[in-house]
């Protein structure tokens, strides 16, 4: 049942099929409980984890219901207000967009019902409201943002992982006099490059101690460190694909797994995907050394939570989805999630299911940084990360940094006001 609800789900199906009807009795007493997500590409390994579940729990069928993530955003608020029908589990994505859900009512508060003791708060900051600070979601996954690359071309070409900004240009202009192209990135999605932004720039605006400034007043987004830290990413466009403003995210990931380019700037949630599709690719991790200028004189592992799952306060099996969500925030779920599908599991007790997943998360444990653009300047509009992202888009077009930081500015000050101000 779960394999074909999920397979008619990516297919996008258009005719509603009876035996895939989510929250329904079925033969034998047993209850149909549908999980509504964003990630058709899990679904192998969300049928492993479910199996686990079932089996403790003999009478709830869970049928994981993928939607194409493009689409997802469009479809859910339509699906969390069905009387009938709707999904009873779903799939959150994490900070400002969950918010909209929570003021029209439609998902069940947690507080009191779910074991989240021993969790850090920055971890459940990411499920909770913005304005009732009450728990909506159980979050799923950490991820950190870095640098993969491929080991085989590192070592045909004599090239160590850089510690130095010396030494990573230098394998830059290495690669790229080889034919090879030193880094795969997307200049047509913001968001890649707000993320190649928060890898790159991070230790030039000051990490942490940049985004406790720019919280309080005492720094904003033209602040020449900040705008500094934009015009880092900028002067690494030679390295960057040709015609990089062009280049779409996909296609970004193909040059990097299909050896045509060195290097990946992006977050920890590509590993599992890449080794999955190109079993052969040797990967390696490195955080970006300090940036010329860096108010940080050491790398930083940046990171944030992924999303959440939260109960539709719709469904017509409130109870057993919240026994499932329950059951979402122990180390069990937690360890099968990290060895089903390669990621850094966000619940306590729990360890990464792939090495360099262990790699990456022991530098955000001894070195992390916010991605700030999501935690904390995502609860707007404009989100922080598509402004910066569409800063930078102008940047690669010739717009200056100073200019860069005002656009930023200007779109994240229509609604965030700082603490001390």
């Amino acid at each position: 049942m779960r394999k074909y609800c999920a397979l008619v789900a990516a297919l996008g199906a258009a005719l509603a099929l009876p035996a895939c009807a989510p929250s329904t009795n079925s033969g034998g007493g047993k209850i149909h409980l549908t999980v509504e997500t964003w990630r058709p590409e899990d679904t192998a390994g969300y049928q492993k984890i479910f199996d686990a579940y079932e089996k403790k729990h003999p009478k709830v069928i869970l049928d994981y219901k993928p939607i194409k993530s493009t689409d997802y955003l469009t479809v859910l608020p339509n699906d969390l207000k069905k009387a009938t029908g709707g999904p009873d589990v779903v799939q959150l994505k994490p900070y400002g967009p969950l918010q909209s859900y929570i003021k029209a009512g439609n998902l069940v508060p947690l507080d009191g019902q779910v074991n989240v003791s021993g969790w850090q708060d920055k971890v459940l900051q990411a499920a909770k409201g913005k304005e009732d600070g009450k728990l909506y979601g159980v979050p799923y996954a950490l991820q950190t943002l870095g640098i993969l690359y491929n080991k085989k071309i590192f070592a045909d070409q004599g090239i160590q992982p850089p510690t130095t900004w010396a030494d990573f240009t230098a394998a830059c202009d290495k690669l790229k006099k080889a034919g090879i192209t030193p880094m795969a990135t997307s200049g047509l999605q913001p968001w890649v490059l707000a993320i190649d932004h928060q890898i790159f720039g991070a230790t030039r605006e000051g990490g942490n101690d940049f985004e406790q400034a720019v919280l309080t007043g005492k720094k904003d987004f033209t602040d020449p460190d900040y705008t500094a830290s934009l015009q880092t990413v900028a002067d690494l466009k030679p390295y960057f694909p040709n015609q990089v403003a062009a280049v779409d995210y996909p296609d970004a990931q193909t040059l990097f797994t299909s050896g045509k380019a060195a290097m990946y700037p992006g977050g920890s949630y590509e590993i599992g995907p890449f080794t999955k599709t190109t079993p052969d690719l040797q990967i390696g991790f490195f955080d970006a050394p300090p940036a010329p200028g860096a108010k940080v004189n050491q790398p930083l592992t940046s990171g944030y939570v992924d999303g959440s799952f939260g109960v539709n306060a719709h469904s017509e099996h409130k109870a057993e989805a919240l026994e499932l969500v329950k059951w979402m925030a122990t180390p069990e779920f937690g360890q099968l999630y990290a060895n089903s599908l390669k990621q850094i599991s966000a619940v306590p007790g729990t360890t990464p299911g792939d090495p360099l997943l262990t790699q990456a998360y022991q530098g955000y444990q001894q070195h992390g940084a916010t991605y700030i653009m999501v935690v904390d300047f995502g609860y707007g509009n404009p989100l922080g990360r598509d402004q910066e992202g569409q800063a930078l888009q102008k940047m690669l077009g010739g717009t200056s940094a100073a200019d860069a930081g005002k656009l930023v500015q200007k779109g994240i000050s229509a609604w965030f006001k700082p603490s001390g101000g």
